[in-house]
């Protein structure tokens, strides 16, 4: 199984400057948290460092597709990603404040994990609504299931039944 310690960047041995890493980020990279939204992906990572006296500064650019079940027919499809960020690692013994966004690494810290990054900024890039696209217009889109919940809503059927002491209120308009 593939451990987290691969994302670990040691800062220690690097020039001030910029530095360029890459990852890829699979299902087994998602195996590692528990109760992920995300179970299988196919993205690439690149990280650039870039190394400062004081501070590190991350910059992400996460790109790719991640496996989704559509929200309407349940089918899993193929969702695209392509995700920028930001992350600032400060120098300093003394804590600063959670609000702020910034890591905060001891001086006699040697390297950063930024595998929970990585997973932070993935989950929160997943759609709040998951849809393969127009109803049975792409491949992925289970037409079966869309049909057998159209019949099961019945929306013409129930309009039609509706309680006939309701007419008399709705000529009150």
């Amino acid at each position: 199984m593939k451990s987290l310690k691969t994302y670990s960047i040691p800062f220690t041995g690097l020039k001030l400057g910029k530095h360029q890493f890459e990852y890829v980020i699979d299902s087994e990279f998602f195996k590692e948290f528990d109760y992920s939204l995300v179970k299988k992906a196919n993205l690439q990572c690149q990280v650039e460092l870039d190394k400062q006296e004081t501070m590190l500064i991350l910059n992400f650019h996460i790109f790719g597709n991640i496996d989704l079940p559509c929200d309407r027919c349940l089918s899993e499809y193929p969702q695209p990603m392509d995700i920028h960020e930001q992350q600032v690692a400060k120098f300093s013994e003394e804590e600063i404040d959670a609000d702020e966004e910034i890591i905060t690494l001891t001086k006699n810290e040697t390297e950063i994990n930024i595998s929970g990054l990585i997973y932070e900024y993935i989950n929160v890039a997943v759609p709040f609504i998951a849809t393969c696209g127009n109803e049975g217009q792409t491949p992925y889109c289970d037409k079966d299931m869309l049909d057998r919940l159209n019949k099961l809503s019945g929306g013409d059927e129930q309009e039609k039944s509706a309680d006939p002491r309701w007419d008399a209120l709705k000529k009150l308009k």
